[in-house]
């Protein structure tokens, strides 16, 4: 299994591993309807994560087995196409990093490769000193994430083409501060 940064030459196979993903693994949790409109409107790739170095693809055997990334972005959710992005970027200090856009290829699901995956991308945003992730779970999505220590935090709606898609927003501690990095950070002049 390899972890690397998307490509942006690699859109377009992503874009149709995600499809297929949401197709296949949403099947009794959105109706095809609703899966539809989500891959139309909401599923996709966010080329900034891509041009950012966030958005990682994993490789099994020579193809591209899963996607997905974090990022310092204000953006929750949403590929290119979504009308209600956020542009600039989040503090550490002040934000949670987001996780984003998670799709395992049908014939991987169930390897790990969605664990080794976030795995990753939690460890970047560590790295970059975020100590909270937060993220907007699709259906089927709330039982892998809820198992690796998000939270859920409601349920949000959203009309796409009228149908209505849910969500549900989580969130998880990456690690707390120490006191003493609290205080040292708290005596430093800025």
């Amino acid at each position: 299994m390899i972890i690397r940064p998307a490509r942006s030459d690699e859109i377009s196979a992503i874009e149709r591993l995600i499809a297929a993903s949401a197709r296949q693994l949403s099947a009794g949790f959105y109706s095809p309807q609703e899966t539809e409109a989500a891959i139309a409107h909401v599923f996709g790739v966010d080329s900034e994560l891509v041009a950012d170095g966030t958005y990682l693809v994993v490789e099994l055997d020579g193809r591209i087995a899963g996607c997905g990334g974090w990022s310092r972005r204000a953006t929750l959710f949403g590929s290119d196409r979504f009308a209600q992005r956020q542009m600039g970027l989040v503090d550490p200090a002040e934000a949670p990093a987001k996780i984003r856009a998670f799709f395992i290829a049908p014939e991987f699901a169930r390897r790990g490769i969605g664990s080794a995956l976030l795995d990753a991308c939690e460890q970047a945003a560590r790295a970059a000193g975020f100590t909270q992730a937060e993220l907007m779970a699709t259906l089927p999505g709330v039982p892998f994430y809820a198992a690796h220590g998000y939270r859920a935090e409601g349920e949000f709606v959203q009309q796409y083409d009228g149908i209505a898609l849910r969500f549900v927003p989580m969130r998880k501690t990456l690690f707390e501060p120490s006191p003493q990095a609290a205080a040292s950070d708290s005596a430093v002049p800025t």
